[in-house]
């Protein structure tokens, strides 16, 4: 029977980052050199894998398309052959595209006075642009204009679900404000901490969890019932 859920305190919270940081040690999250290349970034790891995103990128910039003058002037034809590694290159690129044409039409093709907006500004006006949802805009504002927002994403979800966080309303909007509510406002922190909890689920607590080589087993619902009966680690768990 597994272990009743409960509603996660702000020290569960940072508990729970103190312990991932000893494991893994810091992620140095974005690897991106500029703002644009971290945007770009964001928007090409929607539904694939960041090896996809790495040769999109390369190509990018073997194709001389390495600033928002360089997207807004090329053909999204063009664009899309070059960021193909990244699948889903037809929207991607329109994707891209889109946002350089705002960018352009709203800000001179800069960020810099994107960023100036304040948060719950700056969130809106880029959720308002095209194929740019809640995780990629938080993305953006958290690594690009590096202001106090948690990114949310499949794994975070994963997490808190395995190690019997009760999140209501457990959804996006629910989780990120249940991280935001409980922690310090710092980006640096944030950043940290998305990175840290996509570092353990891409190794460790995977579709199929290897609770046995977890550092946080003891603390993790999920890991304390596998272990107590390994039969059940050869079978996914939600």
């Amino acid at each position: 029977m597994s272990a009743r859920k409960y509603r996660p305190n702000a020290i569960d919270l940072q508990r729970l980052f103190d312990r991932m940081l000893s494991a893994y040690g810091p992620q140095h999250w974005w690897p991106a050199e500029s703002d644009y290349e971290m945007i770009i970034g964001a928007i090409l790891t929607q539904n694939t894998a960041w090896r996809n995103v790495e040769t999109a990128l390369t190509q990018l910039k073997s194709a001389h398309i390495w600033s928002w003058d360089e997207v807004f002037e090329a053909q999204i034809e063009t664009l899309a052959e070059v960021v193909r590694p990244s699948g889903y290159f037809n929207q991607k690129a329109r994707k891209i595209k889109l946002f350089s044409e705002f960018l352009d039409r709203e800000f001179g093709r800069s960020t810099d006075d994107l960023f100036q907006l304040p948060i719950d500004n700056l969130r809106k006006v880029l959720l308002a642009q095209w194929g740019i949802g809640p995780e990629t805009a938080d993305d953006i504002i958290l690594y690009a204009a590096k202001k106090p927002v948690f990114v949310i994403d499949k794994y975070t979800q994963r997490l808190t679900s395995r190690l019997g966080w009760e999140i209501k309303p457990a959804n996006y909007e629910g989780h990120r404000a249940s991280f935001e509510s409980l922690l310090p406002h710092d980006a640096k922190m944030f950043g940290e901490y998305h990175a840290l909890i996509d570092h353990h689920c891409n190794t460790t607590c995977q579709k199929t969890p290897k609770c046995a080589e977890c550092p946080i087993v003891d603390i993790c619902n999920t890991g304390a019932a596998t272990i107590s009966s390994p039969e059940s680690a050869t079978h996914p768990v939600a």
